[in-house]
């Protein structure tokens, strides 16, 4: 099992020049990722709200060798041109530690609402079945030709591409009880399941996309990404299936000793 940090942007965490310290500090500490949270807006009392790529820019500078990305950007609030350029942007700027974490998000915080997007979650899971088609022909390099119910694309060459081959990993988020996420996260590289505190649930997610997997032939490396609050014992969740634990802190009372001391203790391996 890998170890990361899984950081919300907010308030003392809202400069990236602090984000890009911890991530530094946390690779110099022995931690394999710091990822960091992706919301437009969110629920008092946060009140500043950094940029995700920005931030992930600073920490690619700033680090060599853990594994970075959002967790989980909303690809159908964003534009698939725009993350496709930034995203193999970024994947050259950290030499290839780029994992693209992806979902559909909820309007839970009014962002969604807030900024006009779309409310209908099944459209928006359309939308992100459609901007992830988009992502995989983009990072190839060659020219894109789409034209869906969402998003056009015509005759344009995203170079250069990603360093990783044969594309960026996608993590897809999940909730349990819910087929479809999972049918989508079994196409990928990896699974991130949400608002899951036990192991029992866990194991049963990891079931499920491993049957899927099979059934669909799928092959190669795979990740299940777990986050839990600091000072639960992450073995229970290694024995589930987890291969990645995210020391998770929330976004209200953030506190810089509390992020550095969580990372000067170093991961629990």
């Amino acid at each position: 099992m890998r170890h990361a940090l899984f950081l919300p942007v907010f308030d003392v965490l809202a400069d990236p020049r602090e984000v890009a310290r911890i991530a530094a500090e946390a690779e110099e500490a022995g931690w394999d990722g710091t990822f960091v949270w992706d919301h437009m807006s969110y629920r008092a009392p946060v009140a500043q709200i950094a940029d995700p790529w920005i931030t992930l820019s600073a920490m690619a500078s700033a680090t060599e060798h853990i594994r970075i990305g959002p967790m989980v950007t909303p690809l159908p609030r964003r534009r698939p041109t725009v993350i496709a350029r930034q995203t193999a942007t970024l994947d050259r700027l950290s030499d290839g530690r780029l994992t693209l974490g992806v979902g559909i998000a909820d309007d839970s915080a009014g962002e969604l609402s807030g900024a006009g997007e779309e409310l209908d979650a099944r459209r928006r899971g359309a939308m992100l079945d459609e901007a992830l088609e988009i992502l995989q022909a983009a990072w190839t390099g060659e020219n894109v030709d789409h034209h869906g119910e969402h998003y056009t694309v015509q005759g344009i060459a995203f170079r250069p591409r990603p360093v990783q081959e044969p594309a960026i990993p996608v993590w897809v988020a999940v909730r349990a009880g819910n087929p479809r996420p999972l049918r989508r996260a079994a196409r990928f590289q990896g699974v991130f399941p949400v608002g899951v505190d036990h192991p029992e649930v866990l194991a049963e997610i990891v079931g499920a996309v491993t049957e899927l997997r099979a059934a669909g032939e799928q092959t190669g490396p795979y990740d299940v990404a777990i986050g839990g609050t600091p000072g639960t014992d992450p073995a229970p969740y290694a024995a589930a299936g987890a291969t990645w634990w995210m020391e998770a802190f929330g976004p209200y009372d953030l506190s810089l000793d509390a992020v550095r001391g969580v990372l000067r203790d170093g991961p629990r391996r």
